[in-house]
């Protein structure tokens, strides 16, 4: 982790094709360092989500380059290395394990993300018929501990079909189904990292049984 960290602090410095260029033998290095980190998480998450059995590490991770074809910002590189896990890797609309691995502002995140509509829909259904598991879910004292509240964009009015007064309007209103949790410097460096990553990943993972319920994926 700290050749990653070291790498991707130089890189924020230097982020320009020349400095990469002089540098490549480097990051094809740390790229592999970070893709037997993730090969070792997804070791852990398969200990309690079994659905994950098929996909691989380089199924989850994404490019660092960046696409700056619409962006103000022409940095042609990302500062940061991070990987989506779900049962079909990052190529998903489905819930998945999210971990960004940046100098400073390293997180773990879950859930959905801006679902497509039908998806959402569906969603929205389970939450109106069947909210009891996502709430104490989500109240959950070790939940609330260690991933704090709920977060997403959200709608101002109510969605079609609901009223302003339904016990779960703040939940409905939610167009996307994120926890995160921040990780220091400090921590990612631990020789335990790995295993506490996972202990925070075991915690949202009724978060992503309900979700994948209401999808009509299990």
């Amino acid at each position: 982790m700290n050749n990653i960290l070291s790498f991707l602090e130089e890189l924020a410095a230097n982020n320009h094709k020349m400095w990469m260029d002089e540098n490549r033998k480097r990051y094809v290095s740390v790229r592999e360092e970070f893709i037997g980190v993730i090969d070792q998480f997804l070791l852990e998450l398969k200990k309690f989500d079994p659905n994950l059995t098929p996909i691989t590490a380089k199924e989850c991770i994404f490019r660092i380059n960046r696409d700056i074809r619409f962006s103000k910002n022409k940095s042609p590189y990302k500062i940061s290395m991070s990987a989506f896990i779900s049962p079909e890797g990052k190529k998903t609309m489905g819930p998945g394990y999210y971990f960004h691995l940046q100098p400073k502002v390293s997180f773990l995140a879950g859930g959905i993300y801006m679902p497509p509509s039908d998806v959402l829909k569906k969603i929205r259904q389970e939450i109106d018929y069947n909210p009891e598991p996502f709430t104490s879910f989500l109240a959950d004292a070790r939940v609330k501990k260690i991933f704090g509240s709920i977060s997403g964009d959200s709608l101002v009015r109510p969605p079609k079909g609901y009223s302003d007064d339904h016990p779960q309007i703040d939940l409905l209103k939610m167009k996307s189904f994120i926890i995160q949790h921040p990780l220091s410097d400090k921590e990612v460096l631990k020789s335990d990292f790995l295993s506490q990553l996972a202990e925070y990943s075991s915690v949202m993972f009724p978060m992503h049984q309900y979700l994948r319920l209401a999808m009509g994926n299990e």
